[in-house]
């Protein structure tokens, strides 16, 4: 979904306007409307694949840095 407008403002009331017509038409439909993302729940863990050289390299970066790969892993993801 996407409403151009030319202030910030305009388009984030069209975008609401926008999802509650969404909402609307869903629900006449008999469709589920999603869950907000903002609203589920997390469990914190998720898995990432990254080549075997980025591997290493990051868990040498941890061993020099005294701290476990995930809590690096961690930290650069928080920044």
């Amino acid at each position: 979904m996407s409403w151009l407008d030319k202030s910030p403002e305009a388009a984030l009331k069209g975008i609401r306007e926008l999802v509650g017509d969404i909402i609307v038409d869903m629900s006449g439909a008999g469709e589920a409307v999603p869950e907000p993302i903002a609203a589920r729940n997390f469990s914190g863990r998720f898995v990432v694949r990254v080549p075997p050289e980025v591997h290493r390299q990051l868990a040498i970066q941890a061993a020099e840095a005294g701290v476990s790969l995930n809590r690096l892993a961690s930290a650069k993801l928080s920044h």
